[in-house]
C-alpha cells in the first residue's frame, strides 16, 4: 500500500511540473508573437513632415497617387526590375534645386546635419547628388528617415507609402525624400517585426498590407541605368540612366514576354543577376535572401516559362550555403557582393581553383617524400604527425614545408626506407623527420609513386585544406 501511494504521489508531481512548463512555454510564444521589436512611423504620400530639412511648400519634389503594387514582403535588391517608377509628365524631383539649397552658406549647418546621416562630407554633397537618380516608390517601402531637430538629423523608422518620390544612388538604394529633402537609410530591422504607426495626419492608406511592404537592400554592383515602369502607362518602360533626371530616357515596351532562364544549380546571387537582365524580379519565401552562394535548386514558374517585364520569379535554394566543400564560390558572396559582379559571377563558379587544389596538393604529397615515405615501411607508423611528435618536433613543422619545394631543408638519409622512423631519427636532428627528400629524388622515385596511390585518404585533405580557403575572396554576385 505504502508502495502505491508514493507512486501515486510521484505521478501527481510530474503532471504538475509538466503543467507548469507547457504554461511557461505557451507564455513565451505568445508574447514572442504580439511584442513586434520594431516601431515604424508611416509617412503617407502628399502628407508634409513635421520637421523637414527643407519647405515642402517650395515644391522640391511632387509625390504621385499609387496604390502599392502586390508584391512579395520582405528584402528586394536595388536593381529589381520594376522596383521603381517613373513619368515623363514632370519632374519628380528637382536636385539642382536640392544642391544649391545644402551648398548655400547660410544653410552650412542643416547642410553639416544632412551629410552626417548620409556618412559624407558637406564638400561631398555636390557630387554625391550628381550620382542620385528620381524614381516613384511602387511599394510601401521601410527606410530609416531622418528629421531635422535643433540642428540635429534624428533618425527613425519609417514605412513610405508608394507613389513617394526618392532619389535612389546608383545601387538602387533610397537615399533622398525628395518633398522635403530628407535623407534616407536603408531599414536595418525584420521586416516581418514592424508595428506601423499612422499618426500626425498621416492616415493608413488604400491598400495597405503589412506582408506586401518591402526593404531595399544594395545591389551587389553598381547600376548604369534603372529599369522603370511608367505610372501613368504600365505598358511602358522607362530606362533611365544613373544620375539623370529624365532627359535621358528611353522607353520600352512592358509587354513583351521574356523567357524564365535556366537557374537550377547556379548560385543564388548568379540568378538573381540573370534575371535582372532578362527583365524579372526573384522572390524567395523566406524571413530574407539567402547568402549570393546558397545553390538554386528550382524556379517558380520554371525555366522556358515567359513573363511580363517585372514578374517575380521565386526561387527555392538547397540547405546551407551551396554544395559544400566541393564548390569554392559559395562561402564567399556576402562580402564579394559590392564587387565587380558581371565578371565575378561567371568566374567565381570557377572549378578551376577547386579542383586544381585538391589535384596539385594530392600530387605534391606523392613528389615530396616526407608524407608518403613513412607509410611504406610502416602504414601504422606512416602519420609523421602522429607518430614523430614524441620523437622531435620536426614532425609538426613538416605539413607547413612539404607544400613548396621546402622538402629540401629538412632532408635525411635514405635511411627511412629501410628502416622504420625510429631507427633513421636518433642521428641528428636532420634526420629526425622520417622524410626523405631533395638528395634522394633519383632512388626515390619508386617508393614515392607507391605511397601516392595508396596515402590520398591520409595525406592529400591536409594540404588541399589551405587551397580550398582562397576561393572565398571571388565575388559570387
Amino acid at each position: 500500500m505504502a508502495f502505491r501511494v508514493y507512486l501515486r504521489r510521484a505521478g501527481k508531481s510530474v503532471f504538475r511540473r509538466i503543467a507548469v512548463l507547457l504554461v511557461f512555454v505557451v507564455v513565451l510564444s505568445g508574447c514572442d508573437r504580439g511584442a513586434p521589436l520594431f516601431a515604424v512611423k508611416a509617412v503617407a504620400a502628399g502628407v508634409p513632415s513635421l520637421a523637414p530639412f527643407f519647405d515642402e511648400s517650395a515644391g522640391l519634389g511632387h509625390d504621385a497617387g499609387l496604390r502599392s503594387r502586390p508584391a512579395p514582403g520582405g528584402l528586394q535588391q536595388g536593381d529589381t526590375p520594376g522596383l521603381y517608377g517613373g513619368t515623363g509628365e514632370q519632374r519628380i524631383c528637382d536636385v539642382a534645386r536640392l544642391r544649391e539649397f545644402l551648398t548655400d552658406p547660410r544653410n552650412h549647418r542643416k547642410a553639416q546635419a544632412w551629410a552626417t546621416a548620409l556618412d559624407i562630407t558637406t564638400a561631398e554633397i555636390p557630387e554625391y547628388l550628381g550620382r542620385l537618380t528620381p524614381v516613384l516608390l511602387r511599394t510601401d517601402t521601410l527606410v530609416k528617415n531622418h528629421d531635422y531637430k535643433k540642428g540635429k538629423s534624428v533618425p527613425f523608422d519609417a514605412l513610405l507609402q508608394a507613389g513617394i518620390a526618392v532619389l535612389v544612388d546608383p545601387q538602387g538604394l533610397p537615399a533622398v525624400k525628395c518633398s522635403c529633402g530628407n535623407p534616407l537609410r536603408p531599414f536595418e530591422g525584420d521586416t516581418g517585426r514592424i508595428s506601423v504607426r499612422f499618426e500626425d495626419g498621416n492616415h493608413k492608406w488604400k491598400g495597405y498590407d503589412r506582408d506586401s511592404v518591402v526593404a531595399v537592400q544594395p545591389a551587389p554592383r553598381t547600376l548604369d541605368r534603372l529599369a522603370l515602369v511608367d505610372v501613368d502607362d504600365p505598358d511602358r518602360g522607362i530606362n533611365r540612366p544613373v544620375g539623370t533626371t529624365g532627359d535621358d530616357d528611353s522607353t520600352f515596351d512592358t509587354r513583351e514576354r521574356r523567357a524564365v532562364p535556366d537557374l537550377a544549380g547556379t548560385t543564388f546571387g548568379r540568378a538573381s543577376r540573370l534575371l535582372a537582365d532578362a527583365g524579372l524580379a526573384v522572390a524567395f519565401d523566406g524571413g530574407g535572401l539567402p547568402p549570393d552562394g546558397a545553390r538554386v535548386t528550382a524556379s517558380d514558374p520554371p525555366a522556358g516559362k515567359e513573363l511580363r517585364f517585372g514578374e517575380y520569379v521565386t526561387l527555392s535554394v538547397a540547405d546551407g550555403t551551396s554544395g559544400g566543400a566541393t564548390t569554392p564560390p559559395d562561402p564567399s558572396p556576402a562580402t564579394s557582393q559590392p564587387t565587380d559582379d558581371p565578371s565575378s559571377d561567371t568566374s567565381t563558379p570557377s572549378p578551376s581553383p577547386s579542383t586544381s587544389k585538391p589535384s596539385s596538393s594530392a600530387s605534391t604529397p606523392s613528389s615530396s617524400a616526407p608524407t608518403s615515405e613513412p607509410p611504406t615501411s610502416d602504414p601504422p607508423t606512416s602519420d609523421p604527425p602522429t607518430s614523430e611528435p614524441p620523437a622531435t618536433d620536426p614532425p609538426t613543422s613538416e605539413p607547413p614545408t612539404s607544400r613548396p619545394p621546402s622538402s629540401a631543408p629538412p632532408p635525411s638519409s635514405p635511411a627511412p626506407t629501410s628502416t622504420a622512423p625510429p631507427t633513421s631519427e636518433p642521428p641528428p636532428e636532420t634526420s629526425a623527420p622520417p622524410e626523405v627528400t631533395g638528395s634522394p629524388p633519383p632512388s626515390d622515385p619508386v617508393p614515392s609513386s607507391a605511397p601516392a596511390s595508396g596515402e590520398p585518404p591520409g595525406s592529400a585533405p591536409v594540404p588541399s585544406e589551405p587551397g580550398a580557403v582562397e576561393p572565398t575572396a571571388s565575388a559570387t554576385t
